[in-house]
């Protein structure tokens, strides 16, 4: 269905932006990954279903590396036609202890590298198709972009940044085939979550598996993680001629949280 396509997901060398690469090169788009940490294993994944993979480790939270890695991916493909904005980071406090150079970098990360990407990614969608334009930016925004959780007040207040944006950029492009919405997962045992859990278990003084259901418990009625393959699977749709005149969508996939 994609093939020929290219798709950039930022944050992918694991979690939920590696699902949803390999979602992507599933059905035959290239991919440009980006991350931190081992890159050679999500790049070998992604490469055994078939298609070009690269990798470019630009610092999301660096204008300059963002400009720099869409320009690697355009000389390597050609364009960059999926932009997923994934990347992102976390850490919980008050609003009156919380470092200021970690609100500044869970901004930078979480809100304002989507906007630089979207900026640089939009003009080659909206030349493409004889001019009519075709382009997906897929936001992964939160189940913290729609509602709050206390100590979190950076992450929160970028997710619900991250959908503003994404409810602007969708408008802007109404009437041409780019279309832009925001996918928000509750909570996905990603390394991210994991470390939450543990720290959970830790301070209660209690098993992971405990820790786990506490965690759920408090949020999510169906007492189960998304799936990184789960939220690929929407992406997929998302970039499907089904989804064509979906525009400007927070698409919770939250097992019921926000439904509260």
């Amino acid at each position: 269905m994609l093939t020929g396509k290219t798709a950039l997901v930022t944050g992918s060398t694991s979690g939920i932006g590696l699902g949803i690469a390999k979602a992507l090169a599933a059905q035959g788009a290239n991919i440009v990954l980006n991350g931190f940490g081992d890159v050679d294993g999500p790049k070998a994944e992604v490469a055994a279903l078939g298609v070009k993979v690269a990798y470019h480790g630009a610092d999301m939270s660096k204008p300059a590396d963002i400009e720099d890695m869409m320009k690697f991916a355009a000389a390597e493909f050609g364009q960059v036609d999926i932009l997923v904005n994934n990347a992102g980071i976390q850490h919980g406090a008050k609003i009156e202890d919380f470092p200021v150079e970690k609100w500044d970098a869970i901004l930078a990360i979480n809100l304002s590298s989507a906007f630089h990407a979207t900026r640089l990614a939009l003009p080659a969608m909206q030349a493409a198709n004889g001019g009519k334009g075709w382009g997906r930016i897929i936001n992964v925004a939160s189940v913290h972009g729609l509602v709050a959780s206390a100590q979190k007040s950076a992450y929160v207040a970028a997710k619900h940044g991250v959908i503003g944006l994404t409810k602007v950029t969708a408008l802007e492009n109404a009437t041409t085939g780019v279309t832009c919405n925001a996918i928000c997962p509750g909570w996905v045992l990603t390394p991210l979550v994991q470390k939450q859990v543990d720290a959970r278990a830790a301070a209660g003084g209690v098993s992971i598996e405990t820790a786990t259901q506490q965690l759920l418990g408090e949020k999510e009625p169906s007492m189960q993680f998304t799936t990184p393959e789960e939220l690929g699977a929407l992406a997929v749709f998302l970039c499907s001629p089904a989804g064509n005149n979906v525009r400007g969508v927070a698409w919770n996939m939250d097992g019921g949280w926000t439904a509260q």
